[in-house]
């Protein structure tokens, strides 16, 4: 019992199980089949219906739930907004797998967009379990597992499509089957006592109350010493010492009231935080993170090549199948993936091991990396090749993963 309790008090152990659903909840082995699904015979959609109405539902849902969403997931702490990740993400696949109309898979990627907008909570709950110095480590196990499941969905997916073992309907509800996997992880997992803004702990606060509570335990060890005195004082006086006994702890009593109001008093008074305080907390956050020219330009490199990557990431399967349809081709989505995503993973990881000075060679790394990805993407969208394109999607989808784990 006593190795359970240790374990579980361990930073391995929260780790461990935001790994566990970090891989359940990527291996998708469908994903890479997506377009060839939806305009095929399961769901007759299509071509201009997938880019035009259902698509695009995606990219607006997640901007606008991307700002309520990381507020809550500091006012919840985390691990709800993760738990509710993994449902909705199991609502967004049921949608798939037994809906067909427009509106019902616009429904559906609304709630993709959720997920996605979700994601927050997954890479900022860790920190609010561990230490410090252990940040750069704990990043790259959680990206890299990620990309892990990535990988193995890839592959799963096409040895399935390939060798015909699976529909694309079992496939779906094989997916339902491992994020139910990744519900359980995510239930499993310690709810943290803190976070960024709303249950932040202040130095401040701490020492007021750790200077109360040694006022009030002192000032019980003084009643209690005087109350032994007048004990032994009684054998002398009883009658006269009583009364000055009584009267020495009526007088540390009122000491007592008079030096200030009790613990949990104070506690109160110093644990509210209301919402004002923490939008105010958030400007003055943003002022002094964004005076600094530094992290103003990483900021806006993460936002401009997120974007990049999701539009990327949203769209390259109607290129491929532009490229080269599927009718008239052994398609290899699933390989490819694959094969981004072990490469994406295995930088991730070893960014965590690698002894870099990034506040030298960051910007460098950055423009450096970012030029290469876009001139992949040149070369997918005018050469019209479909390895042209499978090896210009492989190498821009690796630089952006090195990147956004330096980033973090």
């Amino acid at each position: 019992m006593e190795a359970v309790r240790t374990w579980t008090s361990d930073w391995r152990y929260p780790t461990t199980l935001l790994c566990i659903y970090g891989f359940f909840s990527t291996v998708k082995p469908l994903e890479p089949f997506l377009i060839p699904y939806l305009t095929g015979p399961d769901k007759n959609l299509t071509t201009e219906q997938v880019n035009n109405q259902i698509f695009p539902v995606w990219t607006y849902s997640y901007l606008s739930v991307l700002v309520p969403v990381f507020l809550l997931t500091d006012w919840l702490r985390y691990k709800p907004v993760v738990v509710f990740q993994c449902v909705t993400l199991f609502i967004t696949t049921a949608m798939l797998l037994w809906t067909e109309s427009v509106p019902a898979m616009q429904a559906m990627q609304f709630f993709y967009g959720v997920v996605t907008a979700s994601e927050v909570a997954y890479f900022s709950y860790i920190y609010s379990v561990i230490d410090l110095t252990r940040y750069r480590k704990v990043t790259s196990y959680s990206r890299s597992v990620q990309l892990l499941g990535y990988t193995v969905g890839s592959v799963l997916g096409q040895v399935l499509v390939s060798f015909s073992l699976m529909s694309y309907n079992n496939i779906l509800v094989f997916t339902l089957v491992l994020i139910a996997i990744a519900l359980l992880a995510s239930f499993l997992l310690p709810m943290p006592q803190k976070s960024m803004f709303f249950h932040r702990t202040r130095t401040g606060q701490k020492t007021v109350m750790d200077g109360i509570k040694r006022h009030v335990d002192e000032t019980v060890d003084v009643s209690e010493h005087t109350t032994r005195s007048n004990v032994s004082l009684e054998e002398i006086g009883r009658n006269e010492k009583e009364a000055e006994g009584e009267e020495t702890q009526d007088d540390a009593g009122n000491r007592q009231e008079e030096k200030g109001p009790k613990v949990e008093d104070v506690e109160e008074a110093v644990g509210a935080e209301s919402c004002s305080q923490v939008l105010l907390q958030l400007w003055r956050d943003f002022i002094q993170c964004y005076s600094s020219r530094q992290l103003l330009y990483w900021s806006v490199w993460w936002a401009m090549a997120t974007c990049g990557y999701n539009q990327t990431v949203n769209y390259v399967q109607v290129l491929w199948e532009h490229v080269q349809p599927s009718q008239n081709f052994s398609i290899y989505n699933g390989g490819v993936e694959a094969v981004s995503n072990l490469l994406s993973a295995a930088t991730a990881y070893g960014i965590g091991f690698t002894e870099v000075k990034w506040e030298q060679w960051g910007e460098l790394a950055l423009g450096g990396f970012s030029g290469l990805g876009a001139a992949a993407l040149f070369l997918m969208t005018f050469i019209s090749n479909i390895w042209v394109c499978y090896t210009g999607y492989v190498i821009f989808k690796s630089l952006y993963m090195l990147l956004i784990t330096i980033a973090m």
